[in-house]
Formats: structure tokens, C-alpha cells, sequence
């Protein structure tokens, strides 16, 4: 939170429009273990909240419950970055199929890396964005979202994934990957959902 400590360190009133897009909030944590993301899918909660909207209007709020539908595009997220730094996001489903059978946790939906400063698109790709696609009669599934700081660009060795394949989207770990790259937990959020009738029409751009 760099430029937090700064602003509260001046003497220039703090405004809206400077208030950094994490919340550094004992929030983090809670919603974390509330929905037992710590530790099905990591270890210890990020310090912040990372803030995730969708261009159907809907945003992303520790938990709130969305449908299929409002999150079937690319979200909108932020964060602030110093020059000079590489992120990785990823968001993932520890639930699949269900929350009470997980036999293909966690199914990953998008990851990217080497992002420089927080402009995504500049990233570096490796699994295309889908949407929540919980199947019918399976509850409400978690989708997590985590933003990790790299020491560095790095050299990625998993295979590049499109949005029209489910193919090496099972049986992920984001907490082995981030391991693996040594990466830093930064922030994170997650919403929930379950079938909606778009659902079927995500299975079929995926070739189900």
C-alpha cells in the first residue's frame, strides 16, 4: 500500500479519486475464511481486496452472490502498481463439479502473467477468460480471485489454453503455481454462482 502510506503522510487532503483500488481492510481475511477459501485453495488471506467489475455492471463484492450470465465477459480489474513491477491474476473454482464433491479442484478460468503495472492486456495470456459455468443441481460455486506480485518477468512453462476448450482446466493449484514461480500474495476477492441458463451456451463454446 505504497501509495497509501504516502498520501496519508502528506499534508494534501485525501480524495476519493486518490483512494487506492485495494481496501487494506481486516476484510480480506474475513471473507477469506468465511468461505473457506484459506484453505481450500490458500494457505493464509492476502492483506488486501482486490476490486473486480464486470461490463454488465455487476462488481465483485467479498462473497455477493451473481449469476452466470452478469459474469459471462472479461472484469475490470484494478490495482495499483509501481512502475517497473509484473503481476499474475487468476481466477479460479475450487468447487468443481460441486462444493461438497470437488474431484476436478480447483477448475481454472483465467491467468495471466508477467502483467506490467496492472495493465492486464499487456499480460502475458496463458488460460483465456470463461465464465462461470457451475453445472445444474451443483449449488453455488466459489470464484476466486488473486492477484500475486512476481520478483520479476518471468519465463512461463504451462501450455497457452484458449476459451473454447476445457481441456488442462481441472485439477489446477494456484497455491503449487504460485509456489512454483515464487510468487507474492497480494489481494484478492471472490463472488458466487450458481446454473443459469446461460450455462449451456458457455458448455457449448467450450465443445461440451
Amino acid at each position: 500500500m505504497i501509495l497509501l502510506k504516502r498520501l496519508v503522510g502528506s499534508s494534501v487532503p485525501l480524495v476519493k479519486s486518490q483512494i487506492p483500488h485495494f481496501r487494506n481492510l481486516s476484510s480480506a481475511l474475513k471473507i477469506m475464511e468465511k468461505h473457506g477459501v484459506v484453505p481450500d485453495v490458500i494457505s493464509s488471506a492476502p492483506k488486501d481486496v482486490l476490486k473486480v467489475s464486470y461490463p454488465s455492471g455487476v462488481v465483485v463484492n467479498e462473497g455477493n452472490e451473481l449469476t452466470p450470465t452478469q459474469v459471462k465477459d472479461i472484469p475490470k480489474v484494478e490495482w495499483d502498481s509501481d512502475s517497473g513491477t509484473f503481476w499474475t491474476l487468476c481466477m479460479t473454482d475450487p468447487d468443481a463439479p460441486s462444493r461438497k464433491e470437488p474431484t476436478y479442484r480447483e477448475w481454472h478460468h483465467w491467468l495471466v502473467g508477467n502483467i506490467p503495472g496492472n495493465n492486464i492486456t499487456q499480460g502475458e495470456t496463458l488460460s483465456e477468460y470463461v465464465g462461470s459455468g457451475p453445472p445444474e443441481g451443483t449449488g453455488l460455486h466459489r470464484y476466486v480471485f488473486l492477484l500475486y506480485k512476481q520478483n520479476g518477468k518471468l519465463d512461463f512453462s504451462e501450455p497457452r489454453l484458449k476459451n473454447t476448450s476445457a481441456d488442462n482446466r481441472g485439477c489446477f493449484s494456484i497455491k503449487n503455481f504460485a509456489e512454483k514461480y515464487k510468487l507474492e500474495l497480494v489481494a484478492g476477492n471472490l463472488y458466487q454462482a450458481e446454473w443459469d441458463d446461460y450455462v449451456p451456451l458457455l458448455y457449448k463454446q467450450l465443445g461440451a
